[in-house]
């Protein structure tokens, strides 16, 4: 190898790895009890205004806010804009889990969501006409990734853990929710 060849190979930064070992486990085990449901738990605290914390097993709280525009403090994410970060979250989990199954190291894996929300209900306190669509009416993530394997390989990638993602697949059927006082 030159030395120019060299420099190149010792300047690729690759995305830290996923333990393709454990990676394979899991795989093992959801095809050994292919059946098997777990249940996630959360649990929100309003410390006034529109400011929330939640908090999700031993982790520090996370942090939920509003915008100035709909009264809030601007400190963090609003609820809207947390669904798309946790969209954004898994299909990346799910790229980078793909890729290290395939072999494939990934450079650089980012996201861009936008999703469309009539928000003119105000949570219901505003225009309360029952044919509104609440939620995001449309949700659009542009994924753009770079590794060792040929853009056509990381488009299947990309493809196949759209399929596959939770979140995104909750997004797109309906799911039953049941609110209520205690």
């Amino acid at each position: 190898m030159s030395a120019s060849a060299e420099t190149v190979t010792a300047s690729i930064n690759y995305l830290r790895p996923i333990d393709s070992n454990g990676l394979v486990a899991l795989g093992e085990k959801g095809k050994f009890n292919p059946d098997a449901v777990v249940t996630l738990k959360a649990k929100t605290v309003c410390e006034g205004q529109f400011r929330m914390q939640t908090y999700v097993r031993d982790l520090q709280p996370l942090l939920i806010d509003e915008p100035p525009h709909l009264l809030g403090e601007n400190n963090a994410p609003n609820p809207s804009e947390a669904v798309l970060a946790t969209l954004g979250a898994c299909l990346a989990v799910g790229v980078h889990a793909n890729a290290t199954a395939r072999g494939v190291k990934l450079t650089r894996l980012e996201l861009q969501l936008e999703g469309d929300i009539n928000v003119t209900a105000v949570w219901g306190t505003g225009d309360l006409d029952p044919g509104k669509e609440l939620g995001f009416t449309d949700v659009r993530v542009r994924i753009s990734a770079d590794g060792d394997a040929p853009k056509s390989v990381i488009d299947e990638i990309i493809a196949h853990s759209n399929v596959w993602s939770p979140v995104a697949n909750t997004l797109r059927r309906n799911v039953n929710l049941l609110v209520e006082p205690v």
